[in-house]
């Protein structure tokens, strides 16, 4: 049992660091999209911003039954991280050298008044807490089953994972948004690393649809077996360390290469 505990707090730690890079590139499009805009109007796009990926965060909270109910809805949502963090990395590694992985979010601002710049912003915003739901639900449901029972609609202790999850994306994206862009400045690679780790989340949440009882693909069991957890992880572990000790090589506010 008490195994089973060490894995829970493991993935907890994991996703509350994913959900903190996750934060941070969302406050760096933010900043991207309202760029083009008036300091006045800037800081206050960026203050709609915030509340807007506070708001649609909390909202997604609710969507975690059905979501992790629906094997259709996890196929979509595996088909997603994996397209949503492979179009990030392949980007990094083979765009042009000095190009921002956001420079797409700039200049479809560009040009556009308050009101349209608020609206580009908020469908980011929707997206990152698509993002963030997703790869919370993808996670959690790779756990064994707890004794805290059902709740909402899933076992009690993954539904715990899941909102503790998104209330650090939610507390992360208010006030450590500023300390994880500035860490992104410093480890650029990082950035990257967050969406290699989103697609790898893809992997876990197609495993657990392939392994679905409708399905039938792959053992029911697989994803809670102690190969599949230990492979998981360890590749896990092994994007994480790259991310880290990648060399910073472009300059602050870039993405790596």
């Amino acid at each position: 049992m008490e195994s089973i505990w060490l894995e829970y707090g493991w993935t907890l730690l994991i996703l509350i660091g994913l959900e903190g890079l996750l934060s941070a590139d969302n406050a760096l499009v933010l900043a991207v999209i309202a760029k083009h805009l008036p300091d006045d109007e800037k800081n206050k796009a960026i203050k709609y911003g915030i509340f807007m990926a506070f708001a649609f965060r909390f909202i997604a909270l609710f969507a975690i039954s059905f979501i992790a109910n629906v094997w259709q809805i996890q196929a979509v949502g595996a088909a997603y991280l994996l397209y949503l963090g492979l179009k990030h990395v392949i980007k990094a590694k083979f765009g042009k050298e000095n190009e921002n992985v956001h420079k797409d979010d700039e200049e479809e601002a560009k040009g556009k008044g308050f009101w349209p710049t608020v609206g580009k912003i908020a469908l980011a915003d929707l997206a990152f807490a698509v993002d963030s739901i997703l790869a919370a639900v993808a996670l959690a449901l790779g756990l064994p089953d707890s004794p805290l029972g059902d709740f909402g609609g899933m076992d009690g202790g993954q539904f715990i994972v899941v909102v503790l999850g998104g209330i650090a994306g939610l507390i992360l994206i208010k006030y450590a948004a500023t300390w994880f862009v500035s860490l992104l400045e410093k480890r650029p690679a990082l950035e990257t690393t967050a969406y290699a780790i989103v697609a790898w989340v893809g992997v876990k949440l197609a495993v657990i649809t392939l392994a679905h009882e409708d399905i039938g693909v792959l053992d029911h069991h697989f994803p809670h077996s102690t190969l599949w957890t230990l492979i998981f992880y360890g590749v896990l572990v092994g994007i994480a360390l790259l991310g880290w000790f990648a060399p910073g090589s472009k300059k602050s506010g870039e993405s790596s290469g």
